[in-house]
């Protein structure tokens, strides 16, 4: 059941290494009361089977809305379904590639081309290393367009005691460019660093 008074993400998972960021995205909105729509692609549930003991139904319970990767009647395929944007965490090089492109053949792309054509902020959690020319020219393609490439890259200076602390801040970043500011995310001047107002 949806709601209009709740903001809404849409939150897409590719089959690149890191599921784990959606899963975490997924739960970061939750706790945020902000309603998820979730396109779940078909290798991204390969990538789950390998990294995680999780099914695919306990992934989807996490989300709002659970949409089939073909499904491109569905309602975030169009512009005139209103949301904050989109996050595609993690991101595979084949659907940065097929989103700058423009040329989409699932839902995940579709929606991903709708959020740049709308002008809403798009996030981009590209999992790939290293990159040749070409995936550079796609990533300065995409930045041209108006997506974000936000690579999930450790933040060794809030001193993480866990692999949940590392990937927690990321997630959490990504969603400070939707303006949803998450409890975990460490904060300069504020948990790590020098606090705002010393001398």
């Amino acid at each position: 059941m949806t709601s209009p008074e709740r903001p809404r993400l849409v939150v897409g998972v590719t089959g690149a290494s890191g599921v784990t960021y959606g899963l975490r995205a997924l739960d970061a909105c939750r706790e945020l009361e902000v309603e998820t729509h979730l396109i779940f692609s078909r290798a991204a549930a390969l990538t789950l089977a390998q990294e995680t003991g999780l099914s695919l139904d306990d992934v989807q319970a996490r989300a709002d809305v659970v949409y089939r990767p073909g499904d491109v009647g569905a309602a975030v395929a169009s512009g005139s379904f209103p949301t904050l944007g989109m996050i595609v965490a993690p991101c595979s090089v084949r659907s940065m590639s097929e989103i700058a492109a423009g040329v989409t053949t699932s839902l995940l792309t579709r929606a991903a081309d709708v959020t740049l054509k709308e002008r809403r902020p798009l996030v981009l959690m590209v999992r790939e290393t290293p990159l040749h020319l070409g995936h550079l020219r796609t990533l300065v393609k995409l930045a041209e367009m108006g997506a974000v490439i936000a690579p999930p890259l450790p933040a060794f200076y809030t001193r993480p005691q866990s692999l949940a602390e590392i990937v927690d801040q990321s997630v959490g970043r990504a969603l400070d460019l939707f303006g949803l500011s998450w409890s975990p995310v460490k904060r300069w001047g504020r948990d790590v660093g020098p606090v705002s107002g010393e001398a």
